[in-house]
């Protein structure tokens, strides 16, 4: 009688994690070939690749490939990439599930600080746009959390995520308000407002490049700290967590990151709600592997969603902060929806 066949030893966990973070890479790879190939007008991945190999091509390829997509492509890679881990880093220091930059106004306040900073004060140029930026994020995380703290609902997921619909609401209100009052200042923002990757050049990725990879090494660090935060206050506490300086960081990294991205590409939306919760089903509790796999898969979903707005409106272009949001809606709704959520 013929013994059984082995069973083969199931991969164990960190196997899997390393193969999911191949196939994030993989696709992010693909997610830029597709942002630079195609557009109003495809080009063949071998020109495509010849004329990187050769930057020094004056005709309408190169200057279509190094002087239109490649900049726009690695704009799109540093501003998904802050956007996905600003949504893991908030979900874990707030312990929500609904938590994202978009969601809890943080990305409205940034994109109303900007538009604020020209029509006051007429600065110009992503540089100038960063510390207003930041500071706008600041302030509007800081409203959100006071006006969550002091309602009846409290701090719960539901109630944070209430106030930040409030917040953002209000603040889009008043930029959309100072923008329709100023028609020169509505030309010069009328992609921007919306989020788009359309005018960012490689002087715009170099401005937020250091806080984007300041943000990320930072958000990196706490993996452990928030795995630590997620078991509660009180144990974290007692296991020797210093629960209010990791909140405080983890605010911190959110506004860098979150801000970084509104000053270069506008207030793109549910980046950082979706794509953590995608991960998750792969990395599971674990904040180091959501952090990683997010600064992955972020990026490739903002450049794919690029790419969407400009076959799907062709010769136009439709702005990928509206792809986006078209994308993270539903998902929005199924967590709010959700048996989880409405327990907490």
């Amino acid at each position: 009688m013929r013994s059984p066949s082995p069973v083969p030893p199931a991969p164990s966990p960190v196997s899997r994690l390393v193969w999911a973070t191949v196939l994030a890479v993989v696709v992010l790879l693909v997610a830029v070939a597709l942002s630079i190939a195609f557009g109003s007008r495809p080009i063949p991945l071998a020109t495509v690749l010849d004329t990187l190999l050769h930057p020094q091509r004056d005709d309408a390829v190169g200057l279509i490939v190094l002087g239109n997509r490649v900049p726009r492509t690695v704009v799109g890679l540093l501003a998904g990439s802050a956007l996905g881990v600003a949504g893991a880093v908030m979900q874990g220091v707030t312990r929500n599930p609904l938590a994202d930059p978009s969601v809890l106004g943080v990305n409205s306040g940034a994109a109303l600080a900007v538009v604020a900073g020209i029509a006051l004060f007429g600065i110009s140029g992503t540089g100038a746009y960063l510390p207003f930026a930041f500071l706008g994020a600041a302030l509007a995380a800081l409203l959100v959390y006071g006006i969550a703290a002091v309602a009846r609902r409290g701090l719960t997921p539901v109630g944070l995520a209430l106030s930040g619909a409030v917040v953002a609401a209000a603040l889009s209100s008043i930029t959309t308000a100072v923008l329709v009052t100023n028609q020169s200042l509505l030309d010069q923002l009328r992609f921007w407002q919306v989020g788009a990757l359309a005018g960012g050049d490689l002087g715009t990725a170099a401005v937020i490049t250091v806080p984007v990879l300041v943000g990320l090494a930072v958000a990196f660090g706490l993996g452990r700290s928030l795995n630590t935060l997620a078991l509660g206050d009180e144990l974290a506490a007692s296991l020797g967590q210093r629960v209010v300086l990791v909140r405080a960081v983890g605010g911190l990294v959110t506004v860098l990151l979150a801000g970084s991205a509104v000053a270069a590409a506008g207030p793109i939306a549910f980046i950082g709600l979706a794509v953590p919760h995608a991960v998750r089903r792969l990395s599971g509790p674990d904040h180091r592997w959501t952090i990683l796999l997010s600064a992955l898969v972020a990026p490739a979903l903002l450049l794919v969603a690029d790419v969407i707005g400009r076959v799907v409106a062709y010769p136009g272009e439709l702005q990928v902060g509206i792809v986006t949001a078209l994308i993270g809606a539903p998902v929005f709704i199924a967590l709010v929806r959700s048996r989880a959520v409405r327990g907490l």
